[in-house]
C-alpha cells in the first residue's frame, strides 16, 4: 500500500491528505435539515448528515488528492450510527481510488492489539468465512506500550500489505510533557523515531517502509531531526493550516526526492466555506470551497518545496 500512496502522490503532485473529521457544526444547515427531515433529530439523522457532507467533499476533491484520513472519534460520538457512517466513508473513498488512513490511534497489547489490527486492517474469521471489518489502508497507532502494542499491527500489515503511522512527535502544545523528556541525553520522541525505523526495516515497499510516523507540522526543527532518524519512513504531518503550520515550515519533513511526507489538513479544508477566503462560495457550495482550499494547499506546499531546492 505504501507503493500505491507514493504512486498517487507522484501522479497528483499533491503530498497532502484531507482529514475527514466532521463535527456536526461543520455541516451546513441545508445538509442537516435534509437528513433530519428523513431521520429526525436523532443519532441516525446526525450520521446521515455527516455521511452526505463527507460524500460531497470527496466528490469535489478526489481527483486532486492521493489520500484521506477520517478521524474515528468524530464518528464514534454518534454511536453505532456514526460508525456506520465511518464505514460508508471508508468504502466510498476507496471506490474513488483514494488511500484511506484510519486515524484510530489504537494502543494496547497482546490479543487486544491484535483484535484492533484485525478490525481495522485485517480480516476476521467467522466460521468458514473471512471478512474485512473497517478495511482501511493505514492506521495510526500509539506506541506508548512499546513493541507489544506495535508487533500485532505489523504482523497484520505484512499479511495484508498495509501500513501504520506511529505517533512520534505530535502537533499538540502539551506533547512535550512526555515526548520531549530526555533519556540519557536524548528526547523520547527521537528514541521512538529510532524504533519506527527499526520496525519499518522489516516491512519495506519499493522505496519506503510500510511503517511510517506522525510528526506535527508545528515542530519543524524536530521534524528535521526525525527525517534523518527515519530516512525510509513516510511522515504523516498534522497541524497544517488551522493549527498554524505552513508550507515553508514543512520542507524538512521531505526527502531530497520530494517524497517522504504527506501533510494533513482537516477543518481547513472540510470547513473551508466558513473561512473569509472562501466565503464567496457560500454554504450551498461547501464542496467547491473545499476544492479551492485543496488547490491553495497544494500550491503552498509545492511552492515551498520548489523554493527549497
Amino acid at each position: 500500500m505504501i507503493n500505491k500512496l507514493v504512486d498517487k502522490i507522484q501522479k497528483t503532485k499533491a503530498p497532502i491528505v484531507v482529514g475527514l473529521d466532521p463535527m456536526l457544526s461543520y455541516v451546513p444547515e441545508h445538509v442537516q435539515k435534509k437528513a433530519f427531515a428523513e431521520f429526525g433529530e436523532t443519532l441516525e439523522g446526525a450520521a446521515e448528515a455527516i455521511w452526505q457532507f463527507n460524500k460531497e467533499i470527496v466528490d469535489k476533491t478526489y481527483d486532486l488528492i492521493p489520500a484521506v484520513k477520517p478521524q474515528v472519534a468524530m464518528y464514534e460520538q454518534f454511536g453505532i450510527e456514526g460508525m456506520i457512517a465511518y464505514k460508508k466513508t471508508v468504502d466510498y473513498c476507496k471506490s474513488k481510488g483514494l488511500v484511506v488512513i484510519g486515524d484510530v490511534k489504537r494502543g494496547d497489547i497482546g490479543s487486544t492489539s491484535a483484535a484492533y489490527a484485525v478490525g481495522h486492517l485485517g480480516k476476521v474469521k467467522v466460521g468458514n468465512n473471512t471478512y474485512a471489518g473497517f478495511d482501511e489502508d493505514f492506521a495510526t497507532v500509539n506506541p506508548y506500550l512499546g513493541s507489544d502494542g506495535i508487533k500485532p499491527f505489523v504482523e497484520v500489515c505484512k499479511e495484508e500489505k498495509k501500513g501504520l503511522f506511529i505517533l512520534v512527535k505530535t502537533s499538540n502544545p502539551s506533547s512535550g510533557e512526555f515526548q520531549d523528556q530526555l533519556i540519557d541525553g536524548k528526547p523520547l520522541y527521537e528514541m521512538v523515531g529510532e524504533k519506527v525505523a527499526e520496525w519499518g526495516a522489516d516491512h519495506m515497499g519499493d522505496s519506503y517502509s510500510y511503517i511510517g510516523a506522525v510528526v506535527g507540522a508545528t515542530y519543524p526543527e524536530q521534524g528535521k531531526l526525525l527525517r534523518k532518524v527515519m530516512p525510509k519512513s513516510f511522515i504523516l504531518v498534522p497541524g497544517y493550516g488551522a493549527q498554524g503550520g505552513q508550507g515553508k515550515d514543512l520542507v524538512h519533513f521531505f526527502n531530497e526526492d520530494g517524497l517522504g511526507a504527506i501533510v494533513n489538513s482537516s477543518r481547513g479544508i472540510i470547513a473551508a466555506y466558513k473561512q473569509e477566503a472562501y466565503a464567496k462560495f457560500g454554504a450551498e457550495n461547501f464542496g467547491d470551497a473545499s476544492r479551492a482550499a485543496v488547490e491553495a494547499m497544494i500550491e503552498d506546499i509545492q511552492g515551498a518545496l520548489e523554493a527549497a531546492k
